[in-house]
């Protein structure tokens, strides 16, 4: 691992042990995520220190690798070119502001799911929800479901940091061609990271129930890195390289 830079090295280390950690906890019937993963700020298991421990846990193996992989192909580039320090805070700030951004469209969604349920239902799934979820029992009416389910919803994963190193690739390197499976040709990185975007976008809105996806996660840390990056690319008065 000595060609992988310092700061992309370690955070594939971390984010691996992380998930070791996890597998280990699941053994001894404690569940990390409950903790660690990112919850809504109205959930009684809610804590400021989630935004940044929810980017180091992953739902399983599949999840872990596809982020770790892209983190290795794209990650390194950027700090190659950046250098450590400023990689890390884009990392970092992304990651947040995707847990934000998340969070802020999961009020949203809550606030529609409230839509005709009396206050009895809503007080019921804020008081109850969280307990519901942990013994495993379910509403057996559909809009409280709903709600409990958004309220009580954990978010893990650094796809909203993984999204951003992909913008950030495709704003560094918008005519770089990549072979992306199953396409038999290659394509531009900026035509990449759009399409990307796009889909996130239409899977973000379209909502279906069985998508545990949280796509608005996504789109929020390539938000935030493109808010980054045009405000690095000013300071450093348009080099159209940034450093230190």
């Amino acid at each position: 691992m000595n060609a992988i830079p310092t700061v992309t090295k370690n955070l594939l280390i971390i984010n691996v042990l992380v998930f070791l950690a996890t597998i280990v906890a699941q053994s001894y019937h404690l569940d990390l995520a409950r903790y660690l993963g990112l919850h809504f700020f109205l959930a009684d298991d809610f804590n400021v220190a989630q935004l940044i421990t929810y980017m180091f846990m992953h739902g399983g193996f599949t999840h872990l690798f596809f982020n770790m992989f892209a983190v290795w192909m794209f990650g390194r580039i950027l700090e190659q070119v950046w250098g450590p320090k400023r990689f890390l805070s884009y990392y970092m700030i992304c990651g947040i502001g995707a847990g934000l951004i998340s969070m802020l469209v999961t009020y949203i969604r809550i606030q529609a799911a409230k839509t005709g349920m009396s206050p009895e239902m809503i007080n019921t799934v804020y008081q109850e929800g969280a307990q519901i979820i942990r013994d495993n029992m379910n509403y057996t009416y559909p809009p409280m479901a709903n709600l409990n389910a958004l309220l009580n919803g954990v978010t893990v994963g650094a796809s909203g940091a993984v999204y951003a190193i992909l913008l950030g690739f495709g704003m560094l390197f918008p005519n770089q061609p990549l072979f992306i499976f199953p396409l038999p040709f290659p394509i531009k990185a900026k035509y990449f990271v759009i399409g990307y975007a796009l889909i996130e976008l239409y899977a973000g809105f379209a909502n279906n129930p069985n998508d545990n996806v949280a796509h608005f996660a996504h789109l929020g840390g390539m938000i935030f890195g493109f808010i980054l990056i045009m405000y690095w690319r000013k300071k450093d008065r348009g080099n159209g390289y940034y450093y230190n």
